[in-house]
């Protein structure tokens, strides 16, 4: 597996061996043993998932910026199996050196490529093909009331989407969500 690093050293991006011939191809999309050792090999705590996530959107739907409030934060693992998507973490760690900086990476369905997200980050994508099927790992279950979002487009992020030439689809939470200063000044990051 190719490990990409990126300028906040806890978000990884993985790239799994792909074996291609004639017939098709064929990866390891996730080995527990494998994962466990390039975490621990940065230093980094090993995650335990419980729920797998699987979700489809259209061109132009824009999800996030999510994240869940302790003791229900959750770390994930993406990936798109199908179409192609713009996958963006927020550091959202007040302690943290990089804190309010942001990592963004294309995931498709042809790169194989795995986004590593550990909690105490804020997560979101969008879709830039229609029927983009997005696959994630999470270490906590879904907690309705710990959710929260920033608003995608928050300026002090200033997150370079690529958006110019599609039509946006958002929830009401989304395009409500707060923006990155109210998050601070109300205690609801980390």
């Amino acid at each position: 597996m190719n490990i990409i690093e990126t300028k906040i050293p806890e978000l990884l991006i993985l790239e799994p061996r792909v074996f291609e011939d004639d017939r098709g191809w064929f990866m390891e999309s996730f080995n527990q043993k494998v994962f466990v050792d390039l975490l621990n090999e940065r230093g980094f705590e090993a995650p335990h998932f419980v729920q797998d996530n699987h979700s489809s959107s259209e061109k132009g739907v824009l999800r996030g910026l999510h994240y869940q409030l302790n003791p229900f934060s959750q770390a994930k693992l993406v990936r798109v199996v199908q179409g192609r998507a713009w996958d963006v973490a927020v550091d959202i760690r007040q302690n943290s050196s990089t804190f309010g900086q942001w990592v963004g990476v294309e995931l498709t369905a042809t790169n194989h490529r795995q986004f590593w997200i550990p909690a105490g980050f804020a997560h979101g994508f969008i879709a830039l093909e229609n029927n983009t099927q997005f696959l994630y790992k999470t270490t906590n279950h879904y907690h309705k009331k710990s959710e929260r979002t920033i608003l995608w487009n928050d300026n002090s992020l200033n997150i370079d989407w690529p958006v110019e030439d599609l039509e946006l689809n958002l929830t009401h939470k989304d395009k409500e969500g707060l923006t990155f200063e109210q998050a601070k000044k109300t205690n609801e990051i980390f």
